[in-house]
């Protein structure tokens, strides 16, 4: 029997079918982001985990495997890298602190800990926590109520109860056991993971060449199983059933639905439809605004604005190497704008006025009131031709 590492773990709460193709020993076509996340959680972890043992003596630390009998002894106080497994299950934890307790008949405190170098944290990251947490309970044979995630550029501590979560865990693991064993093969899915897996290429041509919904951005898990229960299953099937709907003449704010019908339609032939009438503000110059940043350490490190006035364009970037750099950055960003007359900014989406905002407080107050102006004459083009738009996965 395979047994289910963290690995594994992960792998099935971004999806399912990537925790069966690396059960297999599969392996994708090279993924730079991926193999970039997994290089900067490896060095994390091992910067970490060197800062921790020299805080303590050589004697109250221990590295690699251990066994249960070795859990037990009272020499140690920190153990890094430690494996741990029951019949079905194994880990390899990143560090385990041994609290004792300080009486004689109570037992000490174990808290497994992990390490992750992104600066928020999800409940992904907290479940693979517990999944630990787990492991180790059932191999010392004892409670383990709490654990640590240290994450970030700041080393933040979130102390973890695991216990909350060890229901949760439970379950995926029947889920993962199940998949193993070839008792429920996964229905192939593409999902947002699909950008930094390793297997998208394989993923994407598959669900291509059944013109799976899933292609479909935006059409979520129980709008897919809604559609599979009338009998539709592919992009095609769903593109004959999109009928126009009349808006109400009295309708004072008409709704502005999503019609992933329409989407299917699009695409099948190969036409871009135009739902109701989209307007965007008139200005005599457009700028149009993109912000690019670093998800993983909430941080931006490209501005980029493309100028048009009347028959002129101008594009302009300004960069940030490093965090520290970003307010000087996003500074010559605002007073570039400053200089425009009768401007509108365009841009996709909300990410853009979100960094904007965070930004302010880190920039001279001065500026300020022009951020507020760039802000004031902002328009989402997202929201305005969402519903006519026609997207695909990438």
């Amino acid at each position: 029997m395979i047994p289910i590492t963290p690995q594994l773990f992960e792998a099935y709460l971004k999806c399912p079918t990537k925790s069966l193709l690396l059960s297999l020993g599969e392996t994708g076509s090279a993924n730079p982001y991926a193999e970039w996340i997994c290089t900067q959680n490896i060095l994390y972890a091992r910067e970490e985990i060197r800062r921790l043992e020299e805080e303590v003596s050589t004697i109250q630390c221990i590295t690699g495997p251990i066994d249960r009998a070795g859990l037990k002894s009272r020499l140690w106080q920190l153990a890094t890298e430690t494996k741990v497994c029951t019949q079905n299950l194994e880990s390899t934890l990143h560090a385990l602190e041994r609290v004792p307790s300080g009486i004689v008949s109570k037992s000490a405190q174990f808290i497994p800990t992990r390490f992750i170098f992104a600066n928020k944290l999800g409940r992904h990251e907290k479940l693979l926590l517990a999944f630990d947490a787990l492991v180790l309970s059932e191999t010392l044979d004892r409670e383990v109520a709490l654990g640590k995630i240290i994450h970030g550029n700041h080393r933040v501590t979130v102390k973890v109860h695991t216990t909350e979560l060890k229901s949760e865990v439970r379950k995926i693991i029947a889920k993962i056991a199940a998949l193993l064993s070839g008792q429920a093969p996964p229905d192939l899915v593409l999902n947002r993971h699909c950008a930094e897996c390793e297997f998208q290429r394989r993923c994407r041509q598959k669900a291509m060449e059944e013109d799976d919904l899933s292609l479909l951005a935006g059409v979520s898990a129980d709008e897919r199983g809604r559609y599979r229960s009338r009998g539709i299953f592919t992009v095609k099937q769903l593109s004959y059933t999109f009928r126009p709907r009349r808006t109400p003449k009295r309708a004072k704010n008409p709704a502005r639905p999503r019609y992933p019908a329409l989407q299917a339609l699009a695409i099948r032939e190969n036409t871009v439809y135009v739902h109701g009438s989209p307007t965007l503000p008139n200005s005599k110059t457009q700028v149009y605004l993109d912000i690019e940043g670093n998800p993983y350490s909430d941080s931006y490190y490209l501005i980029g604005i493309l100028i048009v006035s009347e028959d002129h364009e101008v594009f302009r970037s300004f960069w940030a190497d490093h965090t520290a750099e970003e307010p000087e950055a996003f500074s010559q960003f605002v007073e570039a704008m400053g200089q425009l007359d009768d401007f509108r900014v365009l841009h996709f989406g909300d990410y853009e006025i979100i960094a904007l905002r965070r930004m302010k407080t880190k920039l001279p107050e001065r500026l300020h009131p022009s951020v507020d102006a760039i802000l004031g004459r902002a328009t989402n083009v997202l929201s305005t031709v969402e519903d006519v738009s026609v997207r695909y996965w990438p």
